[in-house]
């Protein structure tokens, strides 16, 4: 099959490789029919996570068709049209039943391997999926795949990243990053009801869409953030904090912009050795931190029942389309924001 495989830092090639082999009879084999690049991918890509094998199918976002199961496997048959969080899990553990899904103790992240050990990723014409009955999700024929690929990951992330934060309609929140993961969260801040909400980027046209979807735009590099915020809280800070970036930058504005006794909701993937700030920082404020990876599956069934995501044009943060043959190019895109990239996606 022909796949995107990492080839060392700031490299990614266009190969083919073999196809997945069913190995456990748990197992499901899923034709891609979408699939996207994501910030956390630009982590390997840049060398800021490192200890990938060179070789490595990349990607952890999806949707497809199943087109072969295991014996095990009852939940799904040929021909189903499935999205998939980005992590696998079992479904049983004790993770698994408080709904912390993404630290299932049987789970594996797609598009990680390690001293070869892990799975292969959906940048590809087809996937391995493990433990196929707790890992996918039926996509229903009223969903279209795009909405169905930002559910299996960021809408997911956004949504749990408010939820963390406790939005409600009486507060006044900031979304640090407008990225995809940080539009998302606007979103789903304004979907818990959040009627004083700002959005802090140095893009315009990202701040643009974050109006479109309800927020205030704080773009630094022409106004005071901080300023804004107080002002707007007599002189209190935010009630909370989104920190979708991953940065120590973004994390020291997020302390700065809060009230004593608010929340930092973090869910950007941070790779610095030490937080920005201090114990002491943290004291002062009364502070209330909550970061992590987000239970994806958790989150895709939950949004898909309460059919939250089929409200939104969520997907109109796609803004780039490329086949797996310009895959190098799609990276560079995504990465540098040509052309105002905001969300990249691949076809096979």
């Amino acid at each position: 099959m022909q796949a995107l495989i990492f080839g060392g830092i700031e490299t990614i090639v266009h190969s083919s490789v073999a196809d997945p082999q069913i190995l456990q009879d748990t197992d499901a084999i899923v034709q891609i029919t979408l699939s996207g690049i994501c910030g956390s991918d630009l982590h390997v890509y840049h060398g800021r996570e490192t200890g990938l094998d060179d070789g490595t199918v990349m990607g952890h976002e999806f949707v497809g068709t199943v087109i072969e199961t295991g014996s095990a496997v009852k939940k799904f048959t040929k021909g189903a049209r499935v999205l998939s969080p980005f992590t696998t899990s079992c479904g049983e553990c004790f993770y698994c039943r408080i709904g912390l899904t993404c630290r299932c103790e049987k789970g594996n992240l797609f598009g990680w391997v390690q001293s070869g050990h892990g799975l292969h990723g959906a940048q590809a014409q087809y996937i391995r999926v493990p433990m196929a009955d707790t890992t996918l999700i039926s996509l229903s024929n009223d969903l279209n795949e795009e909405k169905g690929l930002l559910l299996g990951d960021i809408f997911s992330t956004g949504y749990f990243c408010a939820e963390n934060a406790g939005v409600n309609e009486r507060g006044t929140y900031a979304v640090i990053g407008c990225g995809p993961v940080g539009l998302m969260a606007v979103v789903a801040a304004k979907h818990l009801g959040a009627e004083n909400l700002f959005a802090i980027d140095y893009s315009n046209e990202r701040l643009q869409m974050a109006e479109q979807f309800g927020a205030i735009p704080i773009n630094p590099s022409l106004v005071d953030a901080k300023k804004t915020i107080m002002n707007a809280t007599n002189g209190r800070g935010a009630d909370a904090v989104m920190e979708v970036v991953g940065s120590s930058d973004a994390l020291r504005l997020a302390i700065v912009l809060l009230r004593p006794g608010g929340t930092i909701s973090s869910v950007g993937v941070h790779t610095a050795k030490n937080f920005s700030f201090s114990p002491g920082e943290a004291y002062d404020k009364n502070l209330v931190y909550k970061i992590g990876r987000c239970p994806a599956h958790y989150y895709a069934e939950k949004l898909l029942r309460e059919e939250v995501i089929q409200r939104y044009p969520v997907e109109n943060i796609i803004t780039h389309h490329f086949t797996l043959d310009k895959g190098a190019r799609a990276y560079e895109v995504f990465d540098k924001k040509l052309d105002n990239c905001i969300k990249t996606v691949l076809h096979p």
